[in-house]
């Protein structure tokens, strides 16, 4: 007769046997299999520069050849080990956008010329992404990654904040002032989109420190968001003002009610320290912030162009609803569509560049330009997709709340990210080398929200969990602890038994 008896799974001690630390081959084995994902992120400290002219969505900076290897690398591994594919929902909210891609790329005036934005596009939107789900394994990578997007900021940051100190930035109101860390007057958003990203990525780490994590993770996540506030100013970036206070308010809401009190006064705290006590640019971010809300009394010719580019998006839409323009086609159709209050471009100078007038070859939103270029079809396609990966990343984030342990800190800096990029896209668009962050992004946000268990926070294979009970078969007359045998496996929250138990059995 056989008697199965349930109890707790003791915790299983580590053996002493002596044995040193694991070599470095041995933590670099760990890590490997992510680098390729951190790798486009920390190459865009390497300066680049454009073409005069050139349209800043189809120039390859080092950052995209190392995305380009990350989607390579990705196949490769996916072929040679048999790696797990995609899940449905998965392949389904990442593939959807290919339909309004292939249709405003085929029904283009000029398929040839949009197949770079079709390209582009895929790179962004699809192929990353998914290539990030599929070698993120836990919580640990997106960490890193995580951890690699506040390194990151902080480089930019710093060399931004110099930058403004000994006015060597690119020009802003005739003085070399503006920071833009290693990219020079012709993208003045890529620093400031870089620092808000790291900005978010801190502040979700300091709000819900990794379970386990030693005691200066906090801290230190805190001084970083604390650090990157300066850098974020001194780049003048309206839209990334706007973007990072929605981002980092939900997040400190997202975090629970008495840690957003206590952050929100940090945040008050620090702010008045910097401007009111220190001046740090008080009367230029002050004119800057008050040019917001200027867009009828007495707008600048900045915004002045925005407004005339939309209005120029939204009349292309009209003329070809469905399909849009094709990929590419704003810059040809932008002249047809736009009013006279158009100006011809935009003017470049400092950061060690002479001066430059930059083309206006996008409206600087990206629902529009989507609108415009892909009709109904592809922003459809394309916000529909985004809309999915946040509510699928806040359903997560809700549900990792209510469990001790489940990788919360993951999904505040998922969802964060994700706002931030949804309310960024309506005063900026894709383009210049920061796009290849843009698709780790997703990639991380899709990962949260679309991958399986271990994403959650679940236990891992292998790993034996608190309150798991172990089935235990003991043969008769064999009933010594030495002899007992495993008779299922350790299952997490449940017991398989091979048999009914009653209660007091023996």
């Amino acid at each position: 007769m056989t008697v199965t008896v349930l109890s707790p799974a003791p915790a299983l001690p580590r053996p002493r046997t002596g044995r040193p630390a694991p070599p470095l081959s041995g933590r670099l084995a760990r890590w490997w299999p992510v680098l390729p994902v951190a790798a486009p992120v920390i190459l865009l400290a390497v300066p680049f520069e454009y073409g005069n002219g050139s349209s800043a969505s189809t120039n390859i900076s080092v950052a995209d050849v190392a995305s380009a290897f990350l989607v390579l690398f990705c196949a490769v591994r996916l072929l040679r080990r048999g790696s797990r594919p995609l899940s449905p929902a998965a392949a389904v909210v990442l593939g959807v956008p290919v339909v309004g891609l292939a249709v405003a790329t085929v029904t283009a005036a000029d398929p040839a010329a949009a197949l770079p934005g079709f390209v582009r596009y895929l790179q962004v939107f699809v192929l990353v992404p998914a290539a990030v789900v599929l070698l993120l394994r836990d919580a640990r990578d997106f960490r890193f990654v995580a951890g690699a997007f506040v390194v990151l900021a902080l480089v930019q940051g710093g060399f931004g904040v110099w930058q403004y100190a000994t006015r060597s930035g690119a020009s802003y109101m005739g003085s070399d002032i503006r920071a833009v860390g290693t990219f020079g007057p012709t993208d003045v958003m890529g620093m400031a989109t870089i620092v808000a990203f790291g900005t978010v990525a801190a502040t979700g780490l300091a709000l819900r420190p990794p379970p386990g994590a030693p005691r200066w993770v906090r801290p230190a996540a805190l001084t970083a968001a604390v650090a990157l506030v300066p850098p974020l100013a001194f780049s003048f970036s309206r839209g990334s003002w706007i973007a990072t206070v929605a981002a980092v308010l939900a997040v400190v809401l997202l975090a629970g009610l008495r840690t957003a009190v206590r952050a929100l006064a940090a945040v008050v705290a620090v702010v008045v320290v910097l401007v009111g006590g220190f001046g740090v640019g008080s009367q230029l971010i002050t004119d800057r912030l008050g040019s917001i809300t200027q867009v009828t009394a007495a707008p600048d010719q900045s915004v002045t162009d925005r407004y005339t580019m939309w209005a120029a998006a939204v009349s292309m839409w009209r003329d070809e609803p469905a399909t849009g323009v094709g990929l590419k086609g704003f810059p040809a159709y932008r002249d047809g569509h736009a009013s006279l209050g158009l100006s011809s471009g935009s003017d470049t100078a400092g950061a060690g560049h002479a001066y430059q007038r930059q083309p206006l070859l996008s409206p600087h939103n990206m629902y529009l330009l989507v609108l415009s270029e892909q009709g109904l079809v592809g922003i459809t396609a394309l916000a529909g997709s985004w809309a999915a990966l946040l509510v699928g990343g806040a359903r997560r984030l809700y549900s990792a709340r209510r469990r001790r342990g489940a990788a919360a800190d993951c999904g505040l800096v998922a969802v964060g990210l994700m706002l931030w990029q949804t309310v960024d896209f309506l005063y900026a668009d894709i383009g210049g080398p920061s796009t290849a962050l843009t698709g780790i992004v997703f990639g991380l946000v899709a990962w949260w929200a679309l991958a399986g268990p271990d994403a959650r926070g679940a236990v891992l294979p292998g790993a034996v969990s608190p309150g798991a009970v172990t089935a235990v078969a003991v043969a008769p007359g064999r009933g010594l602890p030495g002899s007992a045998r495993t008779a299922d496996a350790v299952l997490p929250g449940s017991a398989r038994t091979s048999g009914p138990v009653r209660p007091g059995a023996v």
